[in-house]
């Protein structure tokens, strides 16, 4: 059984149905002054790496200092409507059920996550999913550029070494940082890479999704 079961969040444990995109703009244009044209791939990237690459595709110039103000203002608008994401989005089907069972079984559980903390928070709060989570033992898109760096940050924060924990997520790049950090990867098509392109990337299994609790379960190693 490992000691630690690490979360990817979009697509892995919930959907928001294009309200994620939304907000993004909204932060984008309060911190810039420039209306968003164009979001660079947000595709198993972090909220640092996507506002890098959108600021050069506006001719806005990035700092780090920018970041923290994006990121204050992200988390804001996720807080300001968190109602409408309860409303227009929702947890995948067996995410919750998984959680569940895995804590009945002791299990330690968190997130990593290319979403900054506040926004991530708001996210899994909206679908009830936040009590299962330890998530002060988790990393975000403050703590890294890609998800090797934050599977690492999470790790340290836990006292859990790469062969005791677990990772789930839905991207290439969710498998290639787990193989990475050392860690056992469990894919899940519910995004937008298909089963077979998840088996590709190096997966150590993959599911269909989160829906049979049981074949998840076994997978995760419980």
């Amino acid at each position: 059984m490992p000691e630690l079961v690490l979360w990817d969040i979009d697509h892995t444990l919930m959907a928001t149905r294009g309200l994620g995109g939304e907000l993004w703009g909204e932060a984008f244009e309060q911190v810039t002054g420039v209306a968003l044209r164009e979001q660079a791939s947000v595709t198993g990237s972090t909220e640092r790496v996507i506002l890098r690459e959108t600021t050069r595709l506006h001719d806005v110039p990035y700092s780090d200092d920018l970041f923290v103000r994006f990121a204050d203002a992200l988390g804001a608008v996720h807080v300001r409507r968190a109602a409408e994401m309860r409303a227009r989005g929702q947890a995948l089907p067996g995410a919750a059920a998984v959680l569940a069972a895995l804590e009945a079984r002791g299990v330690r559980q968190s997130v990593v996550t290319g979403n900054v903390r506040q926004a991530a928070e708001v996210k899994l709060a909206a679908f009830g999913l936040d009590a299962y989570l330890r998530l002060d033992e988790g990393a975000y898109g403050e703590d890294g550029e890609g998800r090797p760096d934050l599977l690492r940050a999470a790790l340290r924060r836990a006292d859990v070494s790469p062969h005791a924990a677990v990772f789930l997520g839905d991207t290439p790049a969710d498998v290639a940082g787990g193989r990475e950090a050392g860690v056992r990867v469990v894919a899940v098509a519910t995004g937008r890479t298909s089963a077979s392109d998840l088996h590709a990337a190096g997966a150590h299994v993959v599911l269909d999704g989160l829906s049979d609790s049981s074949r998840a379960l076994a997978a995760i190693g419980t």
